[in-house]
């Protein structure tokens, strides 16, 4: 048995996986334990507020709360809007109107934007991913190129179905 265990390829995955776990139960054994102990007390004990390390002093529950504060009208704050320093080249994309003008290369760099997602916050991993450096799992770039063939698929299966239609209509 010492030889399979031996030749046995080592999972950092499902290692780590197992530590955790068992970090899981021992911090639900705590919370069971901490729960136990704060409903096993009956009475509540309170500090006192105005002597920070005094003596606990016990609850007095027959004191209604004192009343909520009422306004007659309502507060109101004046607020304003921060003054922006525009910079040139920012006030020529506005027209006298204070409207922005038509602005094609920045429409474009929205449009890349959207498309391009969010960069990552750990790139060495993805490296470490792509490369395949992980047992078990695939090269990120083979995921790419199998996501790109069925995109390719998809669209061309679309086309012909779109140009069936189009020369069936077209026919009668």
């Amino acid at each position: 048995m010492a030889k399979k265990k031996e030749n046995k390829a080592v999972d950092p995955i499902a290692d780590r996986a197992r530590a955790l776990n068992e970090q899981i139960a021992t911090l639900e054994a705590q919370i069971k334990k901490l729960d136990s102990q704060l409903h096993s007390s009956s009475k509540p004990k309170l500090r006192s507020t105005a002597i920070p390390h005094g003596a606990t002093v016990p609850r007095k529950t027959e004191t209604p709360p004192p009343p909520a504060k009422t306004y007659a009208e309502p507060v109101f704050e004046e607020i304003k809007p921060p003054q922006s320093r525009m910079e040139p080249e920012a006030r020529e994309m506005f027209n006298e109107m204070g409207v922005r003008k038509y602005d094609l290369p920045g429409l474009w760099a929205r449009i890349r934007g959207i498309f391009s997602g969010p960069p990552t916050r750990n790139p060495r991993l993805v490296n470490y991913l792509a490369a395949g450096g992980v047992q078990g799992l695939r090269p990120l770039r083979y995921e790419k190129r199998v996501a790109r063939n069925r995109f390719i698929a998809c669209a061309l299966v679309l086309f012909v179905l779109l140009l069936g239609c189009l020369l069936l209509y077209l026919h009668h």
